[in-house]
C-alpha cells in the first residue's frame, strides 16, 4: 500500500483514461449505474449505501444473465433463454442495463437514455439487434419482477431504546429493515451471522475500547497525519469505495465480454448480500458505538475504561449499531470475490481517490492491504473498535467466497 496526495482531478483523469482504455459494455454500464447511484444518494431522501449495492446487483446480474443467454458457458442467476450466437451482445446487455435504471433511478434516466441511444447506434440494424433488444428486455423485467418484493421498501419500524418517559435521541436509525431484505445469493441473512460481541469486563473489550479511544478521538487524538488522512479517505461511503478496485482489476485483466460480466456480477452479489448480513447482525446484537461507550466508561464494570464525559469521535457517528463493521464486510466482500478468482496480489497498482478526501489517493498493490487499511481507517475515525472491523472482514470474506463457490458455475 502507498500513500500520497495528488491533484484530484488528475488522479480522476488517470482513472477515467484506464476506464476507457479497456472498455467494454459491461463497464460501460457500470459506470452509467453508479453514477446513478451517486446522484441519487446526494438528493433531498437520499439513498443509503446498502440500497445502492442491491440496484448495481440487479443490473450486472441481469447484464451476465443476457450475455450468458447468447452464449451458455455458466450456470445462469436466474434467467437463460436460447438465443441465436448472432444476437447482439452490445444490445442485449445495453438494453437490460438501461431498462433496470430508469425504473430504479428515474431522476437519472435522461443520461441513462442518451447512454443507450449511443449504444445502439453502434450496432448495425438487422435481425441481430432486433433480437438483442428483445432479450434484453425480457431479462431485466424478469429481475425487476423476481426484486419487486424483496423487502426493500419496507417502512422503518424501528423502536428506540428507552425506558417510558425518558428521554432519547430522535433522529431515526439508518436501515434497520435492511437485515430482512430477500438475499440474492445466501439461503438467509442470518446465514454468516457472527457470535455475539465480547463481555464487557473483559480484557479485549478495555483494549479496544482504549485504542479508539485515543486514536479516534475528534481533539487530542494519537494519530499521525497520515492517519488522520486515512480516517477522512474512508469516511466516504457507497458502490464508490469497492467499485474503484473491480472495475480497475477487470481492466487489467482485459477479461473476454462473458468473463468480465461474470466478474462483475460476483462482486455484486457478494457486495449486496454483505449489506443484508451486516444489517441482520448490527440489529440483532445493538452493540453501542464509541462514543456511548466512552462517555459510559464507569458504567460497563471494567476497572480499565476510564470514562471521557467529553469524548467526541473524529467523524460523525452512523446512526445504526456498531458491531460488526458495515464497510469492512463490503470491502472484504469484494476483495474475496477478485481473490478467490486471481490471487491477493493485485495485477496492478490499484488507484482509489474520495470524495470526503480531495487531494488525497490512496494505492493499493495488495487485496489484504486494501481490506487491512478500512479496518484501521475506521478506528482513527472513532466509530469502530478493532474487534468489530476484524468480524466484518471474516463475514465479507465468507460471503465473496460463496458466491464464487455456488454461482456461475462452468457447465458442459
Amino acid at each position: 500500500m502507498h500513500f500520497l496526495k495528488t491533484s484530484a482531478s488528475a488522479a480522476t483523469l488517470a482513472l477515467c483514461l484506464l476506464s476507457q482504455a479497456n472498455a467494454d459494455v459491461v463497464t460501460d454500464w457500470n459506470v452509467v449505474a453508479l453514477n446513478a447511484g451517486n446522484a441519487a444518494r446526494l438528493t433531498p431522501t437520499g439513498q443509503t449505501p446498502a440500497l445502492q449495492a442491491r440496484n448495481l446487483a440487479m443490473v450486472h446480474l441481469a447484464i451476465f444473465d443476457v450475455l450468458n443467454s447468447i452464449e451458455p458457458k455458466y450456470t445462469p442467476y436466474r434467467v437463460q433463454l436460447k438465443m441465436p450466437n448472432t444476437t447482439s451482445r452490445e444490445a442485449a446487455a445495453s438494453t437490460a442495463a438501461h431498462y433496470l435504471i430508469v425504473r430504479l433511478y428515474p431522476a437519472q434516466s435522461k443520461d441513462a437514455d442518451a447512454a443507450l441511444q449511443d449504444a445502439l447506434a453502434s450496432v448495425p440494424g438487422g435481425e441481430d439487434k432486433k433480437q438483442g433488444i428483445q432479450l434484453g428486455e425480457k431479462v431485466a423485467a424478469a429481475m425487476l419482477e423476481e426484486r419487486r418484493t424483496d423487502g426493500a421498501d419496507a417502512p422503518d419500524t424501528y423502536r428506540p431504546h428507552g425506558a417510558a418517559g425518558a428521554y432519547v435521541p430522535t433522529l431515526l436509525t439508518a436501515s434497520w429493515n435492511w437485515g430482512t431484505v430477500k438475499p440474492f445469493a445466501m439461503t438467509s441473512a442470518s446465514q454468516f451471522r457472527p457470535g455475539a460481541p465480547y463481555a464487557l469486563g473483559g480484557a479485549e473489550w478495555a483494549k479496544d475500547y482504549n485504542e479508539v479511544k485515543k486514536m479516534g478521538a475528534k481533539t487530542g487524538s494519537g494519530r499521525s497525519d497520515e492517519q488522520t488522512d486515512t480516517a477522512k479517505f474512508w469516511e466516504q461511503t457507497g458502490a464508490g469505495s469497492f467499485n474503484q478496485i473491480v472495475q480497475q482489476v477487470a481492466a487489467a485483466k482485459k477479461l473476454p465480454l462473458l468473463e468480465n460480466a461474470r466478474l462483475y456480477a460476483h462482486a455484486y452479489l457478494a457486495t449486496a448480500d454483505a449489506f443484508i448480513a451486516i444489517f441482520d447482525a448490527k440489529y440483532t446484537y445493538n452493540f453501542w458505538r464509541p462514543l456511548t461507550a466512552i462517555r459510559n466508561g464507569d458504567n460497563d464494570g471494567n476497572a480499565a475504561t476510564e470514562l471521557d464525559a467529553s469524548w467526541a469521535p473524529f467523524i460523525t457517528t452512523p446512526m445504526h449499531p456498531e458491531y460488526p463493521c458495515a464497510h469492512c464486510i463490503a470491502q472484504s466482500s469484494a476483495a474475496a470475490v477478485l481473490k478467490t478468482l486471481f490471487n491477493d496480489g493485485l495485477p496492478i497498482t490499484v488507484v482509489m481517490t474520495s470524495p470526503t478526501a480531495p487531494g488525497v489517493t490512496r494505492k493499493f498493490d495488495r487485496l489484504s492491504d486494501y481490506t487491512t487499511e478500512i479496518v484501521n481507517a475506521r478506528i482513527y475515525d472513532g466509530v469502530h473498535y478493532r474487534t468489530s472491523g476484524d468480524v466484518g472482514v471474516e463475514m465479507g470474506r465468507k460471503i465473496g467466497e460463496y458466491v464464487i463457490q455456488n454461482f456461475f458455475k462452468p457447465v458442459s
